[in-house]
């Protein structure tokens, strides 16, 4: 027999799947050993997909974005379905005019950077105006028939797209900051709609929050939602893996106001300037391009100060890629200890930090996470820069004389509370909050073993230390914290622990020290005693213990405490309703091969157990 034909329960992200507020289990196959899954209602969850890419939740915000005889409102035009569209479909739409300025228009409250799109084909007239009104109310007209930008009309939009796809077709986009309404006319000509006639194919208009158009996302009576959803698991291929984990969070905030559009009064550029249209970690091309001028001096972007506490660590982040410049320096300013870190994006390397800690991570494409951490010295005002350097060992805000070309690619920042970054939550105006991760499995006391039984728990164990809490890895309970079975990582330091709790009585405890990297952790039970074994070496053994009687079982947290998660990712986790022989607990965990059983069983110390 195999651990899995054995297993009362397999837990195995890469295997399984997951959505609509489920992480389902690959066995029992009835859906009775499914964990319910919650991380809150907004969108600010990403992961790190399959091809490496980081991908976000998407929506359409408006409704009936490719039915324009609802919700839309026609002004002097009318609307025709049934055409052929830009995908081969009948789902096109003509839009004519019957009057001076003919439009249609959806009433749509929006704060923060979005992109208005919409795919259209000339017919009589080859001109449309994408517009937006709020503040900053303005457009952009766009030829239908050379596939180029046109003149903007009032406030020009922060940027504006056009994208050949074929057979006459286009998606045109217009990138604005906040809007109560967007508006599509039928253009007469470059800078000019107020004509009484003229017509144009539309098809699929989308209003999403971000500085690009994505693919599209048909809605309906509700707005339409893609990628990562609110309460889907998030399933994680970092740091390259083919197998994916289910990563599980604590709650964070981004602080930073605009994470990825650096070209707002948000971000003060002194000594250099800023340029859109690079591909980010996310495939898509928003992220922008740091460009020294030929000043003598400081070459950065600044955010603006945030309110800041005392004695609270804080931990700035942002992916960058180097382009003729390949050092970053990062330096908290403000209530700060004067330090710096400098990231060399050439060799994956940090330089520099003695208050300050940094770290840079692999993003793949060339792109590196760089972050920095340190505790605020007083209660106040502060600030992250970012800034160009031109030399690894360069000091804190070294000047030097800029060529007017070194540059350095960067997209997403982000400052949270915490000692150490957690995963990207995108901001387009205002802080961000990610809710946590929460992962459990109520009224399975028939996959449990009740008085005997195996955990098995394949986790991932950043160094990534945390100063308040311990963080859960594997849970089971009766709903509370008296009669519990938790195996977990400690606060502010590299061990993984484990105890088994009885009506509140303490039965036995274990600690590994310094474990990081992937863990694999069994833990056996029966009413002889209790073993625990990590990545194939018994680490620790206790005798006649009380088994607690347990109905949930919680991946990633312990005692339903929702500040002591994991912060990792769980690759697979087994249970077994029997206790397994140490043999199979140092199999099972990953033991060195041996040549004979005999050899293995005196090198492990082998007992049966019956």
């Amino acid at each position: 027999m195999s651990f899995f034909d054995d297993a009362s329960l397999a837990f195995l992200p890469s295997g399984g799947a997951g959505k609509d507020g489920k992480a389902y289990s690959i066995k029992p196959t009835d859906g009775t050993g499914d964990f319910t899954f919650l991380r809150g209602s907004n969108l600010a969850a990403t992961r790190v997909g399959p091809t490496g890419l980081i991908e976000k939740g998407r929506e359409n915000l408006l409704l009936q974005s490719n039915n324009f005889d609802a919700t839309w409102v026609n002004a002097n035009s009318t609307n025709t379905s049934g055409q052929s569209g830009y995908d081969g479909s009948s789902d096109a739409w003509l839009l004519s005019k019957t009057g001076a300025s003919g439009r249609i228009t959806q009433t749509k409250s929006i704060s923060g950077v979005f992109t208005f799109s919409v795919y259209v084909k000339k017919d009589t007239t080859d001109w449309i105006l994408l517009y937006k009104i709020g503040t900053g109310e303005g457009g952009r007209y766009f030829d239908l028939t050379n596939g180029v930008i046109g003149s903007s009309v009032a406030t020009a939009p922060i940027d504006a797209n056009i994208e050949d796809v074929g057979n006459g077709w286009y998606r045109c986009s217009i990138i604005g900051n906040s809007a109560t309404a967007v508006v599509i006319y039928v253009a007469d000509s470059n800078g000019s709609a107020s004509g009484t006639s003229g017509s144009i194919y539309i098809q699929s208009a989308q209003l999403e929050i971000g500085l690009v158009a994505t693919e599209v996302i048909t809605s309906g009576a509700t707005t339409g939602k893609a990628g990562l959803l609110e309460n889907e698991p998030r399933f994680d291929y970092s740091g390259g893996a083919t197998c994916p984990s289910l990563l599980l969070e604590g709650s964070r905030t981004n602080l930073i106001g605009y994470s990825e559009y650096f070209g707002d009064s948000y971000w003060t550029k002194s000594g250099s300037s800023v340029v859109s249209g690079f591909t980010s970690p996310e495939g898509l091309s928003n992220a922008y391009n740091l460009i020294e001028d030929t000043s003598l001096g400081q070459h950065k972007v600044d955010p603006q100060n945030l309110s800041l506490t005392s004695g609270t660590l804080y931990t700035s982040s942002v992916f960058a890629k180097k382009g003729s410049r390949d050092i970053l320096q990062m330096v908290w300013s403000g209530v700060f200890a004067a330090d710096r870190v400098n990231f060399d994006l050439t060799n994956g390397t940090t330089y520099g930090g003695s208050s300050a800690t940094g770290k840079i991570e692999s993003f793949g494409n060339g792109w590196y996470r760089c972050s920095i951490t340190q505790a605020a010295s007083a209660t106040g005002l502060g600030r992250c820069q970012i800034l160009l350097q031109d030399s690894l060992s360069a000091s804190r805000f070294a000047s030097y004389q800029g060529n007017g070309s070194g540059n350095i690619n960067i997209w997403g920042a982000q400052v949270e509370q915490g000692s150490y970054p957690t995963s990207y939550i995108p901001t387009y105006g205002t802080s961000q909050t990610r809710a946590q991760d929460l992962c459990t499995a109520t009224s399975v006391s028939n996959l449990i073993g009740q008085t005997q039984g195996t955990i098995f728990i394949d986790v991932n164990i950043s160094d990534n230390l945390d100063t308040s809490n311990i963080r859960g890895i594997f849970d089971m309970n009766d709903g509370g914290t008296n009669n519990r079975i938790s195996i977990y990582r400690g606060a502010n330091d590299l061990n993984i622990y484990a105890v088994i709790f009885d009506s509140g009585t303490n039965q036995a405890s274990f600690v590994a020290y310094n474990t990081t990297g992937n863990v694999k952790i069994a833990l056996a039970y029966n009413s002889l005693g209790v073993v625990f074994y990590i990545n194939g070496s018994l680490v620790d053994t206790d005798s006649s213990v009380t088994v607690p009687s347990c109905s949930e079982i919680d991946l990633g947290i312990i005692t339903n405490r929702a500040d002591r998660i994991l912060g990792g990712g769980i690759n697979q986790a087994l249970l077994f309703k029997t206790r397994l022989s140490d043999l199979d607990l140092a199999i099972l965990t990953g033991a060195t091969t041996y040549e004979t059983f005999d050899e293995m069983a005196l090198a492990l110390n082998y007992t049966v157990y019956e």
